[in-house]
């Protein structure tokens, strides 16, 4: 896989029928190795090792419905009461983060109404903080600390 602009981290990877997969810590089992899950496991653990972010806190490809159509968040942060605070959306490192990816992870916040979404493709990261009642969102210049979360 490519290098890319996050913290390496020690990573259990196995090869299982001519398919490299990685464990992921958060759903306690080992997934396929695409560009995508090495953008999301690094990302993933740089938010509990370097950010503070509880892993418990965390969820992997969480289903949403609508109606008969299912989407599927990357990652989940909630809060202390459960209730979802960001969403984070990852691209593998040859996709560029564009206008599309925004409109995706919005799609999947009409749903869940959280305080920030996040997007990356492990060599640019994306977050804005939302506010509701003016409307907008702001970008941050970066991904805030756990402990900087109104969570």
């Amino acid at each position: 896989m490519m290098e890319i602009n996050l913290p390496a981290y020690e990573m259990r990877v196995r090869e299982q029928r001519g398919r490299h997969e990685v464990f992921d810590f958060l759903r306690r089992r080992y997934v396929a190795l695409t560009p995508e899950e090495w953008v999301r496991q690094h990302f993933v653990h740089y938010l509990v090792e370097h950010k503070g972010y509880p892993k418990g806190l965390l969820a992997n490809e969480m289903e949403l419905r609508v109606g008969e159509k299912r989407l599927r968040c990357d990652t989940v942060l909630y809060n202390n009461v459960l209730q979802p605070l960001m969403i984070m959306e990852y691209k593998a490192p040859s996709v560029p983060i564009t206008q599309r990816v925004f409109d995706q992870i919005t799609a999947y916040n009409i749903l869940l109404h959280v305080d920030y979404l996040v997007v990356s493709n492990g060599l640019q990261h994306y977050c804005c903080r939302m506010d509701y009642e003016g409307r907008s969102y702001t970008f941050l210049k970066e991904i805030p600390d756990y402990s900087m979360l109104n969570a």
